[in-house]
């Protein structure tokens, strides 16, 4: 009788640790340019994006362009995601809000960050850059490494 009443608890306890783990961003991802591979780990009380791998150098702002950095600093080691820290009242959390660097502009701006592990999305990374509130901003799906 006791193991009948436990199972439900114990399932519903590991339903939402899957859940936790499905919305955390950490792991490797490649960006939506394709450029670089990135590394989302704690850094302090947050979690920081670090370039692991250039893999191209192509702009994002003119497609088919090579890219020219407003940052002439190698990206390789850049921290491009800074401060990630969960959205408040997200429990688990689902969205992390910090900063993202652009190097091509060589600008910073708020960044918004959520794992979308639905099966048609096959957790991408939603990262989204902005300018005072989301709206005034844009999307990039970042795929998740190999091995990441």
């Amino acid at each position: 009788m006791l193991l009948k009443l436990l199972l439900p608890v114990g399932a519903a306890v590991l339903g939402t640790a899957a859940v936790g783990q499905a919305a955390d961003p950490r792991g490797r991802w490649i960006t939506a340019s394709g450029n670089l591979e990135v590394e989302i780990a704690p850094c302090g009380d947050a979690l920081c994006g670090t370039v692991t791998k250039v893999l191209a150098d192509n702009s994002m702002s003119r497609a088919g362009q090579p890219m020219v950095p407003a940052d002439a600093r190698p990206a390789l080691g850049m921290k491009i995601l800074i401060d990630l820290v969960p959205d408040e009242g997200d429990t688990p959390p689902a969205t992390w809000r910090g900063r993202i660097y652009d190097r091509e502009n060589a600008k910073t701006y708020s960044a918004k960050v959520e794992v979308d592990d639905k099966p048609d999305a096959r957790g991408e990374l939603r990262v989204r850059g902005y300018v005072g509130l989301p709206i005034f901003g844009r999307t990039q799906r970042w795929q998740r490494a190999p091995g990441g």
